[in-house]
């Protein structure tokens, strides 16, 4: 039931934050279908399955938001979408919609908070990830992006 409100809210506030909080955003303007054309160890492919597999198309001017699930390898459910945020939030991220994700999502889903903070140290540890242009890292194979991000002994989530 709590993480059914919580799915709600992200459904109810996605099309006003992209109205409001992203009016000056371009979006990237390509689909899943093309991103599966690209190579198969490239960072575009990698983000067309994830797509796939969740059956999902990527949103208008919120694309960033899957390629950090692509590169970081957290899930969709909702505990671990919470938790991507305390990883952007440890990495440097700052927004009033992040803020309101993990103030909620702590509130509400209290009992994942050692995932949360496992998460937001994560981010600390990484080197920055979530200023770059992914629309201009679609042909980069996934794993050498990935080892750029995290060294060695970071251990990623695998739920692409």
């Amino acid at each position: 039931m709590r993480k059914q409100l919580i799915a709600w809210l992200f459904e109810k506030t996605q099309k006003g934050y992209t109205r409001y909080f992203k009016k000056n955003k371009k979006p990237w303007g390509i689909t899943k279908r093309e991103l599966l054309l690209y190579p198969e160890e490239s960072f575009g492919h990698h983000l067309g399955l994830f797509l796939q597999k969740h059956g999902f198309e990527l949103i208008p001017k919120v694309e960033r938001h899957d390629a950090y699930h692509v590169i970081t390898g957290y899930g969709t459910r909702v505990e671990d979408e919470i938790a991507l945020q305390y990883l952007c939030f440890g990495n440097g991220k700052r927004s009033l919609y992040l803020f309101g994700v993990m103030f909620l999502g702590t509130m509400i889903l209290p009992d994942y908070l050692p995932y949360y903070l496992n998460s937001f140290q994560k981010g600390k540890n990484c080197h920055h990830f979530h200023g770059y242009d992914y629309s201009k890292m679609l042909e980069v194979p996934l794993s050498d992006f990935r080892h750029i991000i995290f060294s060695n002994n970071q251990q990623l989530q695998h739920d692409i």
